[in-house]
């Protein structure tokens, strides 16, 4: 069992013997540029099959602690899919609190995996069926619920989702995999399960939640559901369809703080004027929700360019929903100009972001070659249609 090799279910069951158990512990803290001299000293007391089927597991649990954190990532299970494709448990979590909140009590995760919903689901106090057709996917899934503590509330079955009979449940959460053959899928209808199956199975109980790819188009959310895009930390990490909530409804949620600017529907697009003192840039979750409008409105400012997700304000108005920067110049696009300037101003540490521009920040620092003991941001971007450079630094916070 390697990170990159197969895993089966016959190595999955020397893991989880003594022996397997007491190997794994031993490897939490290992370096997998040492595994030859280790795999060496560990076949003197345990069969060469094990060993290298738990190196290869402590690899991949050591890869999953970005997602599921260490305490709970160095007692699971894992396979390469698996860690990939598993939900982050920020955001595992986040879902599973609305569920509660709805007063879910027994849900059905369809396409289950090696249980990342599931766990976060069964913590909220809520009982799982957890649906998967692949029997090791399956077998792991059983394995986490057990190392967790959890298997009095997570029923996993291997089963086909197309023949799970949901009646009697609260809820159906549905992830659907976006990933063929050629790779990942960008097409609803592509997903596995289709996301019009997703959406039926979805409006057959009371509450629901399917998960699709966060550049899911506007116009491809059913009307009868409420979209929600999710970031963590800044990064965009998934947007879902949920049913029996409120219809036409749009959601950026900003982890892991939890703040979530909400809207009835689409607001109108939010006025265009001359750059003032501070720029703000949404959050991209905000941006993916099309709810840059409400951020604008909040701040009480416009956009530099109709095209573009940036708001400028003449005055600092704290929000969770962007990054302030306080602007200095605002200048055409040159980069002559800029190096001179950053020269002038002894620039040595420099932050160069972009929207709706075609140079790359990494060219943008080889032409200039920052040098000194100060430190600013340049936006390069559009400025009611031309190509502009804004220069300043990040507001202080309030």
């Amino acid at each position: 069992m390697t990170d990159n090799g197969p895993v089966d279910p016959e190595n999955l069951r020397d893991l989880l013997t003594e022996d397997g158990r007491a190997l794994l512990g031993g490897l939490r803290d290992h370096d997998p540029a040492a595994d030859l001299a280790v795999a060496t000293r560990l076949r003197r007391s345990y069969d060469a099959g094990l060993v290298s089927a738990a190196l290869g597991q402590a690899r991949l649990r050591q890869r999953a602690v970005a997602k599921f954190g260490p305490d709970d990532a160095h007692r699971m299970y894992f396979t390469p899919d698996g860690v990939e494709q598993a939900t982050r448990t920020s955001v595992a979590a986040h879902r599973a609190e609305r569920f509660r909140a709805l007063g879910v009590r027994r849900l059905a995760d369809l396409c289950g995996g090696i249980g990342g919903d599931a766990i976060a689901l069964a913590r909220a106090g809520i009982e799982v069926l957890a649906v998967d057709r692949d029997p090791l996917t399956c077998a792991v899934a059983r394995a986490n619920a057990e190392a967790l503590g959890l298997a009095d509330r997570i029923e996993v079955r291997c089963a086909d989702v197309a023949e799970t009979d949901t009646a009697g449940y609260d809820a159906v959460f549905v992830d659907p995999a976006r990933r063929t053959g050629r790779g990942r899928t960008f097409d609803p209808e592509a997903y596995s399960p289709p996301l019009s199956w997703a959406v039926t199975a979805a409006r057959r109980v009371p509450f629901a939640a399917v998960k699709v790819a966060p550049g899911i188009p506007h116009e491809a959310v059913p009307a009868d559901a409420e979209a929600e895009w999710v970031s963590d930390r800044g990064d965009v990490k998934e947007a879902a369809l949920w049913f029996g909530t409120r219809p036409g409804a749009v959601r950026a949620t900003l982890l892991p703080s939890g703040a979530a600017l909400r809207a009835a529907s689409l607001p109108p697009d939010p006025s265009v004027r001359p750059v003032g003192r501070f720029l703000y840039e949404p959050d991209g979750a905000v941006i993916r929700a099309h709810l840059v409008a409400a951020v604008a409105e909040e701040v009480d400012g416009g956009l530099i360019d109709p095209t573009i997700a940036y708001v400028t304000a003449d005055e600092r108005r704290p929000t969770p929903y962007a990054t302030a920067y306080e602007i200095g110049d605002v200048l055409p696009f040159n980069l002559k100009r800029l190096k001179a300037l950053l020269r002038e101003r002894e620039v040595g540490t420099l932050t160069v972001k972009k929207r709706g521009s075609a140079v790359e920040p990494e060219e943008v620092r080889r032409r200039v070659r920052p040098r000194g003991p100060n430190a600013a941001t340049v936006f390069l971007t559009r400025v009611a249609g031309s190509p502009a450079m804004l220069i300043g630094r990040p507001a202080a916070r309030d």
